[in-house]
């Protein structure tokens, strides 16, 4: 089984950026969790980070038939992006949606999710253990269907 581990913009600044809303760990420092997490888990994940939509959205196309499922956190293209919805419709990849804070303790606007509809489900709040938790999921629900 192979999973995506995408990250959307600013995700790169992890650690450095506003610390008391996204905590103090890095994005390799993420990743290092989930690999090591993926590996009990047997499972194989890729891993890809962008500031731009387009290349999100090419990333989702390039997965179909190469990867099982996505763990995306698509930081503010969640509140903005169609495009990133259609391009994972487009594929029908299961996908979970996750966050580091939890959105709906924040300002309205992020309260709003283009991909929360059509996911399998979201996960939000939880810092980096939110991709843990979400990556858990996905993997029991892809374990059942094959």
């Amino acid at each position: 089984m192979k999973i995506l581990v995408l990250h959307g913009p600013n995700l790169n600044l992890l650690g450095a950026r506003e610390p008391g809303v996204y905590g103090a760990d890095s994005l390799g420092e993420i990743e290092g969790r989930i690999t090591r997490l993926a590996a009990e888990l047997d499972v194989e994940v890729e891993f890809y980070q962008s500031n731009s939509e387009g290349a999100l959205v090419d990333r989702v196309q390039a997965a179909l038939g190469h990867c099982d499922g996505v763990v995306i956190n698509p930081a503010a293209y969640t509140h903005t992006s169609i495009a990133l919805r259609d391009a994972l419709l487009a594929t029908a990849l299961p996908f979970v949606e996750v966050h580091l804070s939890n959105v709906h303790a924040r300002e309205p606007f992020r309260r709003e999710s283009l991909l929360a509809d059509v996911a399998l489900g979201t996960v939000c709040g939880f810092g980096a253990a939110s991709y843990e938790l979400g990556l858990r999921g996905l993997v029991a629900y892809l374990s059942r269907i094959h």
